[in-house]
């Protein structure tokens, strides 16, 4: 480094090293409390060292960052998850996260990265590292949509981590990660939903009827009861749900789960009998082992079994719970529903996740949409010549 870029205030804290890709420069700043030099991540462009080195002195006089190591990933890996457990760690809503995202952090931070990286310090954890990580976990035979999780439950450990001083970037930020490989649900025609319905009886026309006709997760129709459905004003209320792996009722998915959902004729005359062999009270679909009045409901697993042997028995494709929730959106699509009604029956966070999930049936070619407008315009046109003469 020359005389002249050691004295220009562009490089103070700034170190640089040539490569065979060119010159690359990091930022760095001083912790004088333990008396250690903090270093960020070298970049090709010597603005953004800078910007680094500018946002790591605001949080160090800030205190919150500081020159200590820091906890390894094993031990960050076991504070996050107890705090969690504890609730003092929420999720981005400022509620405690889900019974099922806190198995699956535990799983994939515990079982996935806590084994093979779980020695490196937190703060030391660089991209390249995240991305062997990636490599490795697909050369085990591990889906793409099941690495993607991984890395979203070690993205969320820095999340909560960094503006702790745990670690000085987020090295999760541009991994390449495989694709999901989800594969597309089918939906069910309204002729092929009627005989899917009319093949099974008791329980699991019931639980089908929730799933086909008012698009309620599984967790959600698990949940149901009698005093949330009003057969009278043909409406039921969604306002808990169950979570089969802890065996719990759990609050919705989120605060646009809790929703109240217009009972169709179909589904009414679905619920109509099924009233009957519950007595109307308790749950909608108790134990079967101890039957109506049952406190918790009947097995989720078993449920999808019996409803899929019965339509093979019939001779019909089955269909699952959650492609039957995709059925119902299609059915409101079809029947002309406006985005934003689908978007409340169906419980989404938002509009943009229903056109995300169903934009693809909904009514919207070029051809489409210059008739519909052709046709306003030619209403319009007729009322101004009505009224120039």
């Amino acid at each position: 480094m020359s005389s002249h870029r050691a004295r220009s205030p562009q490089r103070v804290g700034i170190e640089e090293r040539r490569t065979g890709k060119g010159v690359q420069y990091r930022g760095t700043v001083y912790d004088k409390l333990t008396r250690r030099r903090l270093r960020g991540p070298w970049t090709a462009s010597l603005a953004a060292a800078r910007a680094w080195r500018i946002d790591a002195l605001d949080r160090l006089t800030k205190g919150l960052l500081s020159g200590e190591r820091g906890p390894s990933l094993h031990d960050a890996i076991e504070l996050f998850l107890g705090g969690i457990d504890t609730g003092t760690i929420q999720n981005r809503s400022g509620r405690p996260f889900k019974p099922s995202v806190v198995r699956d952090y535990r799983r994939d931070l515990r079982n996935r990265v806590a084994p093979r990286i779980g020695a490196t310090r937190m703060r030391e954890l660089a991209l390249t590292d995240v991305q062997r990580l990636v490599d490795d976990l697909r050369a085990t035979g591990l889906s793409g949509s099941s690495v993607r999780n991984t890395i979203m439950a070690l993205r969320s450990l820095y999340s909560w981590g960094r503006p702790r001083g745990y670690a000085l970037i987020n090295p999760c930020e541009g991994v390449q990660l495989p694709a999901g490989g989800r594969k597309r649900e089918r939906i069910a025609a309204p002729a092929e939903a009627a005989r899917l319905a009319a093949a099974v009886t008791g329980h699991e026309r019931a639980a089908f009827g929730l799933a086909c006709y008012a698009g309620l997760r599984a967790g959600e129709l698990l949940a149901l009861d009698w005093p949330s459905v009003d057969l009278d004003l043909r409406v039921l209320r969604v306002e808990r749900a169950w979570d089969h792996g802890d065996r719990m009722f759990i609050e919705p998915k989120s605060s646009a789960a809790r929703r109240l959902i217009p009972i169709t004729e179909r589904l009414h005359r679905i619920l109509i009998e099924h009233r009957a062999l519950t007595r109307g009270r308790g749950l909608l679909l108790p134990n079967l082992r101890v039957g109506p009045g049952a406190a918790t409901p009947m097995s989720h697993s078993a449920l999808v079994k019996r409803l899929a042997k019965r339509w093979r028995a019939a001779g019909l494709e089955p269909l699952g719970l959650h492609e039957a929730r995709h059925t119902f959106a299609s059915l409101l699509i079809a029947a002309g529903a406006n985005a934003k009604a689908i978007t409340t029956y169906m419980g989404h966070s938002s509009i943009q996740v229903t056109f995300d999930r169903y934009g693809h049936l909904m009514p919207g070619s070029e051809a489409e949409v210059a008739g519909l407008l052709d046709a306003y315009l030619g209403r319009d046109d007729g009322r101004e010549v009505h009224a120039e003469s």
